[in-house]
């Protein structure tokens, strides 16, 4: 029953933290960090994200521009790009090394020590991998807020709200936290029960502390 439970918890703290790394490169390339609806031009909507803003026009349809300078940006955009390329590439170690510490495979069976510091290791990253994740997404959002309750703009002016990409990213975030403190809790968690023979064989060593040296007692 513990083997099964360390293995579905396993399992699950792996598939979480595959749900977040794909999450967070779709947050990553998503230019929908931000939206704005012109209250002048209903048909009119743009979206912004980390690499270029579009347009959205009924009748042109969809047209994109990538941002011609990466230090002319806004300081949480240029964060947000570095938080993310991290938070991409530690989730991709993360899940690297705790799927090489999986108890469902049978490479490395003799060296459980050394599978479950495989899987503290991947829980950390993926950990890590979170954490990078909601800061920049928070950090946007912070900034979103701000110039959307600014009052020293005229009401006229339209204000930036929240693209579906920060929803994405908040999302990749939690299950990467998730899933690393459960394949860190698997790691840790107390290991599978003995089968029927080696039941047999620690018994036989407890009442019999002198076969553990390879030594047998002559009067036996």
């Amino acid at each position: 029953m513990a083997f099964d439970f360390k293995t579905a918890m396993q399992s699950l703290g792996l598939l979480l933290s595959f749900l977040g790394w794909v999450l967070s490169i779709m947050t990553t390339y998503l230019p929908l960090w931000k939206n704005l609806n012109l209250d002048l031009n209903e048909m009119e909507h743009w979206t912004l994200g980390l690499w270029q803003t579009c347009v959205v026009q009924e009748e042109v349809g969809t047209q994109c521009k990538g941002f011609d300078s990466f230090l002319a940006l806004p300081a949480e955009l240029r964060i947000a790009r570095i938080f993310m390329f991290l938070c991409n590439g530690l989730g991709f170690l993360g899940l690297l090394v705790s799927g090489s510490g999986l108890d469902c495979l049978r490479i490395g069976e003799s060296q459980q020590e050394l599978k479950k510091r495989l899987l503290v290791l991947g829980g950390i990253l993926s950990w890590t991998s979170g954490i990078t994740a909601l800061v920049p997404v928070s950090w946007v959002a912070h900034v979103t807020v701000q110039e959307f309750w600014d009052e020293t703009l005229p009401e006229i002016v339209p204000r930036w709200e929240f693209g579906e990409a920060l929803f994405l990213g908040w999302g990749a975030g939690f299950s990467l936290l998730v899933g690393g403190c459960l394949l860190h809790c698997a790691a840790c968690s107390a290991r599978a029960p003995l089968a029927a023979g080696h039941y047999a064989v620690a018994d036989m060593q407890t009442q019999c502390p002198h076969l553990e040296d390879g030594t047998a007692d002559p009067k036996v």
